[in-house]
This record gives structure tokens, sequence and C-alpha cells, in this order.
């Protein structure tokens, strides 16, 4: 178990794009951030979801990838030198003598901030599972809903099951990986970007990776661990296939998690803050983007980012209570690292 421990001025939970954008309003005011995700990459949602779905209302482009998004906001906050810690979630929270708090994570990382910054975007991540009676016995050993380490999959026979851009961006980079990739999906055509679904075609022709359309993960078998997987057609005639390893990407569905046991306002699944400064009514911990609500709430991205902004003036005097909080402008002032 990781038993890091970090001191920081900032503790923000989620590394989403209000998230990475807050680092950049902290950084502007001298605070530094940690950034701790549950998922195994920055990004949120535009990552793990949808990361080659164009998005229109960005500032300044009228089109812009998620994945290029996140990249740029990424390139953006570097002078800020933030610190991250990836593939762990926030299961406690606890409040110190001085008011500051420490947040502990799953895999026992520490981290002491005097402020908390929620910007989970919809909450905590979990896959959605497939319903395939023994699923869950092997998970661990051989089945598995996130590829956090590619390498793990050299040299094996793997079946990814989805039809959306995830199935597709992994069936493309494994297929270089693996020894065998099969792809199952339960229509013909692909919910993913086209220029993803026409590659995996392509790797099909060639007899790079095997593609089994309109057909299901029926049923898993083996003795301990993984080693057969039973795929059935429309006429519900099952094929037994040989693998090592299944991965059914089929999205993630959004949870509070611990979250919901903090002791916030929370109104229907969401984190009621003050829109002053996107407080929330426990002192010292804010809640920014998707994750928080409020009479006239809009689930976008831009607001997320004028949330951020509003909470780092609010969070500095906190941070630095001995200093008077003196707003700039960059054009005026350029980007000051520490």
């Amino acid at each position: 178990m990781n038993t890091s421990h970090i001191t920081t001025d900032i503790c923000i939970i989620g590394a989403g794009p209000v998230g990475l954008f807050a680092v950049f309003e902290a950084g502007l005011l001298k605070m530094r951030c940690h950034l701790i995700d549950a998922l195994p990459q920055v990004g949120g949602q535009l990552s793990e979801i949808y990361p080659h779905k164009p998005i229109y209302d960005i500032p300044g482009y009228p089109a812009i990838n998620a994945q290029e998004l996140v990249d740029k906001l990424m390139e953006q906050i570097k002078p800020f030198n933030p610190s991250f810690t990836l593939g762990e979630r926030v299961e406690a929270i606890e409040k110190q003598a001085d008011g500051s708090y420490s947040v502990t994570g799953n895999e026992g990382t520490i981290i002491q901030a005097p402020v908390i910054v929620i910007a989970g975007g919809l909450g905590s991540f979990e896959p959605r599972k497939p319903d395939i009676p023994g699923l869950e016995t092997f998970e661990g050993r051989g089945v598995s809903y996130m590829i956090r380490n590619p390498e793990h999959y050299r040299g094996k026979r793997v079946v990814i099951a989805g039809g959306g851009d995830s199935a597709l961006d992994w069936t493309i980079f494994l297929s270089d990986v693996a020894q065998e990739v099969t792809l199952v999906h339960r229509s013909d055509s692909f919910r993913g970007a086209p220029d993803s679904a026409e590659k995996v075609f392509e790797l099909a022709e060639k007899g790079k990776i095997n593609l089994l359309l309109q057909r299901n993960i029926h049923s898993v078998h083996g003795n301990g661990t993984l080693s057969h997987i039973g795929i059935v057609d429309k006429g519900k005639k099952e094929t037994l296939l040989e693998a090592d390893a299944l991965i059914p990407l089929f999205g993630l569905s959004p949870k509070l998690g611990p979250i919901a046991d903090w002791g916030l306002h929370i109104d229907k699944s969401a984190i009621s803050v003050d829109t002053l400064d996107y407080s929330t009514n426990v002192e010292r911990i804010y809640a920014i983007g998707d994750i928080n609500t409020y009479p006239g709430k809009l689930k976008l991205i831009l607001c997320g980012f004028h949330e951020a902004a509003l909470m780092a003036q609010s969070a500095f005097k906190y941070v630095h209570p001995e200093e008077r909080l003196s707003f700039k402008y960059t054009t005026v002032n350029g980007i000051n690292a520490f």
C-alpha cells in the first residue's frame, strides 16, 4: 500500500478539465495544488469516455477535441508544477486543529492542505459491468474494466467488449501489443469516432484483430483464472473463445461515493454551493464544475472555469492569511510561476 504524505496549499479532488484549470487560477495567486483522481489519467470524463468528441463552447476554439483540450490545459498549468495522485479514490477527510484538512486515499496516500476543492465532475466513476453470470469471480484474474498498464497484455489473448471510443482506441493500441485481440460488439456499427472505427475495420481486414459484430459476451469460464469466454450470436448460438483477458468497456457510471458522507449539503446527487465563491456549507471546502448545484446552474465546462476563478480568489485567505489579495490581470503581469 502507498503511504506517501503530501503537503500542499489546495487539494483538488478530481483531475478533469475544471480541476486542471483551477490549478492555473490558484497558481496565479501563488498557491500550489495537488490533484487526486480515481481514474488512471488526467482529463476525467473527457479522457476516459469520449477523448475524440469535439467540444464547441470553449472560448477561442471553434471546435476542439476533448483530449486536445486536456492536453492544452496540462500545458497551461505546467509553469505551476502541480503534483498528482492518479488511480486512487479519496476515502476520507479529517479536519485538523489548525483548520486544515487531512485527505486520505484508498491506497494510503495522505494529503495535508488548508483548502479542499471538489472538482469531481459527476462524482467518482464506477465501471458499467455487463450482466454475465460469474463475471465478478474473475475480476483481477483475467477480467478488468480499465487498462492501467498496456504492457500487462503483451503476448496475451485479449477480448475487448464494447462499441465506444475506449473500446475502439484500446483495440487499435493493443493490436501491436497483445498476441491476439478480439473485439466483440453487439451491433454492426460503432458509437465511437468514425476514423477509429475505420481503423478497426482495416485491422480486421488485414487479419491483425478478430472482429465479432452482432454478438454478445454470454459466459466466462476458467479454473481460478479466466481461460475461455462464451460468445453468442443473434441466433443464440454460443461459441467458446480461448482468452487470457476480458476487458468490458461499456462506459462509466458516476457516483458521489464517499463524498456523500462528508457533511456537505447534497441536492439530487450534487453539492450545494454559494455562488459568491462556490464554497460549500463546510468551511474551507469548495465544489466546482458539474458536481455542484445552485439556482441557474449550467453543466458546461466554461461555467466550471468561471467557478474555478472565483474559488481561487476566496481560497487565498486560508492559504495566505497574513497577505492582502491584490487582483492583477495576466495581460499586464503575465504568468509568474513560483
